[in-house]
């Protein structure tokens, strides 16, 4: 089992640690609920330095990257990042990533942590050029400084304006007493804030000037399960629970992100999906009844026949309702569809809401 470079220090913070895509990772400090409201309303930082980074560099990179990935690369100017994903040959989905372009030529991609040899097989299978790959997962770490405080709690910390960085975007600069950081303005909570890559060895200063900085903000360490919900509220696809090597892009709701203006892997197939319509798509609900849906629940109609099945779900902390994620047959999908989701052999009425479930 693998550790991250801020291991001991979860420890000292007295963290529940969980067995996570081969890391022992912090799953939650002080509770979930309090975790996921801090972040809501202040800031915390995560730990999620299991994620995976690779490096495509040479005149090549960028017609290797157009070929695996379904966004169009070629809109990306130098500091800007791209959310994408790797579709496979058989109509489903390698991994969701994000793309960023460092230089003309080099360009770093991270991927999920339980996806990490199986994305570096798949994007080596595909390289019939000279594109040079370099998987650094193991030599970068990544914490993540989400909430609507970030910007100002973390501005002592770097010459970089960090208001000035838009969503999407990331600067290389000095932070937290050392150069070349990448700062990021993204994030998977909805909640705003930053992403900082660094250096194993750098990771510690970084965290513990953070948490410094966001003393009087009122930052907290944030664990894996308010990530989660936090996540969830947003409506973003959680790999292995709402997307993977089954489920169609099109269906996933992935569309925004797929570029047809490029040749792609599996382009053909997605496009006549696009054009021609899907038998199920992947949709918000929130339940009406009381109870809580979890993955792998059924979701079937108001005559008991199945129709689809829950993806991920949950109690939303800042919603108080009990929402989630689920794939159901197309004619269920319309907003204001009724649709019951099956707990425990009882059928607790649904209905199906548009994304995000949090709005600001």
């Amino acid at each position: 089992m693998k550790k991250t470079s801020l291991h001991s220090i979860h420890k000292s913070l007295h963290a529940k640690l969980v067995p996570f895509a081969g890391y022992q990772m912090p799953v939650q400090y002080q509770g979930v609920k309090i975790e996921h409201k801090t972040v809501r309303e202040a800031l915390g930082i995560f730990d999620v330095s299991h994620m995976g980074e690779f490096l495509i560099e040479g005149s090549d990179a960028l017609a290797l990257i157009q070929k695996v990935s379904a966004n169009d690369a070629n809109k990306l100017n130098i500091g800007d990042a791209q959310y994408s994903y790797l579709p496979n040959n058989k109509g489903g989905i390698v991994d969701d990533l994000l793309i960023y372009r460092i230089k003309e030529n080099t360009f770093l991609l991270v991927v999920n942590a339980a996806n990490i040899q199986k994305d570096w097989d798949w994007i080596n299978q595909q390289n019939d050029t000279n594109a040079l790959l370099r998987n650094v997962s193991d030599n970068y770490s990544l914490l993540a400084i989400q909430g609507p405080k970030t910007t100002e709690a973390l501005q002592e910390l770097t010459s970089v304006n960090l208001a000035a960085i838009p969503f999407y975007k990331f600067k290389i600069g000095d932070f937290a007493g050392i150069d070349n950081v990448i700062i990021s303005a993204t994030g998977y909570t909805g909640a705003g804030g930053f992403e900082i890559y660094c250096k194993n060895s750098e990771a510690e200063q970084i965290w513990n000037r953070v948490l410094e900085a966001g003393k009087d903000y009122g930052i907290q360490p944030i664990g894996l399960a308010a990530r989660d919900t936090l996540r969830l509220e947003m409506g973003y696809c959680l790999y292995g629970n709402d997307i993977d090597d089954t489920t169609s892009p099109i269906e996933a709701g992935l569309g925004w992100v797929t570029k047809f203006n490029k040749d792609f892997i599996h382009k053909k197939e997605l496009e006549y999906q696009k054009q021609n319509g899907v038998s199920k798509k992947l949709i918000g609900f929130e339940l009406v009844d009381k109870g809580v849906p979890r993955k792998d629940y059924l979701i079937v109609n108001n005559a008991s026949n199945p129709i689809g099945m829950v993806t991920s779900g949950t109690m939303s902390p800042t919603l108080n309702k009990a929402i989630g994620l689920g794939y159901v047959a197309t004619e269920y999908s319309s907003l204001g569809s009724e649709i019951f989701i099956q707990v425990r052999n009882k059928n607790l009425k649904a209905k199906v809401v548009k994304l995000p479930f949090y709005k600001k």
